[in-house]
Parts: structure tokens; C-alpha cells; sequence
């Protein structure tokens, strides 16, 4: 049975009339056409559909549609400001911290999560935030180094 569900999606107010136990992920890829948001293991273990909710990384195919009702909801397509894109996009970018790029966006909504709790992470806490978002390529020592830099800058250091 359908219901209609209303949420902020990257900054616009959202009504979307929908069978309310769909998962996140499905209604964001397939109902709003937001494919940055992928789909890895389907259990929320690897990381790949990290979304913001009320500012908190959370795993996009572990929770319904439902739950994120009268919330907000950030993808990485609504991470970016206009054609600035956010610290942390630009420094994944600078350290090179991607290679095959599938994880990538759930890698930097993870960070920017951990980021907004701790603006001043050390790279202990930055391993520790980042160790449930799994990628194969082996690019974790830039992925630190980039989560570093955008920390600095979104306190105004650069």
C-alpha cells in the first residue's frame, strides 16, 4: 500500500507518494534517479549507499523509506554547493583518494558525517570513522590524508 512520505532531499522539501517499506537506496537510485548512491552488499556492511541523515552517515539499504520521514536527507549529488563542490569532494580529488571510484561517494558521506562530529580528527579517529567503508583498490592512506585536508579547510584553514 502506497503513503505519501515528505523529507528534505538535498535541500528541497520532498513528497513522494510510495510503498513505505521500500529501502532508501531503491526509492533515491530508482524513484528520484540519484545513482551516486550505490549498492554494494545490500546489508550494510561495506558503505557504498552512505547517505546523511540529519546529518548522521547512515547506510541507505538498511532502512526504509519510511524512516526517513519529516528528516533530511543529503546524497552526494547534493553535497556540492552550486559548482563549488564540498571540502572533502575537493580534497578526495587533490590526495587522489580513488581509484575505481564505486565506493567513493559513500566514502565521502561517510567522511563529511565524521567530519561534523569531529572537526579536528586525528588520523586514528579518521582510520577508526572510516573502517566500515570497504574499497578494494587499496587507496586508504590517501583517503586520510584527503579527510585530513578537508577538515582543515571546513575550520578555515586553507
Amino acid at each position: 500500500m502506497e503513503e505519501t512520505i515528505s523529507f528534505q532531499l538535498n535541500g528541497k522539501k520532498t513528497d513522494v507518494k510510495i510503498d513505505p517499506t521500500e529501502t532508501l537506496l531503491w526509492v533515491l537510485r530508482n524513484h528520484f534517479g540519484l545513482t551516486g548512491t550505490k549498492y554494494g552488499c545490500g546489508m550494510g556492511f561495506c558503505g557504498s549507499c552512505t547517505v546523511l541523515i540529519d546529518n548522521e552517515a547512515v547506510r541507505s539499504c538498511t532502512i526504509t523509506v519510511a524512516d526517513v520521514k519529516g528528516k533530511s536527507v543529503v546524497t552526494i549529488e547534493g553535497l556540492a554547493t552550486g559548482d563549488q563542490l564540498h571540502p572533502i569532494q575537493k580534497a578526495f580529488i587533490e590526495h587522489d583518494a580513488m581509484q575505481c571510484g564505486y565506493c567513493t561517494p559513500g566514502m565521502i558521506m561517510n567522511a563529511t558525517g565524521l567530519l561534523l562530529k569531529n572537526s579536528s580528527p586525528t588520523d586514528e579517529q579518521i582510520k577508526t570513522g572510516m573502517e566500515d567503508n570497504l574499497c578494494r583498490c587499496g587507496a586508504h592512506v590517501r583517503i586520510v590524508a584527503a579527510v585530513q585536508t578537508a577538515a582543515e579547510e571546513m575550520k578555515g584553514g586553507k
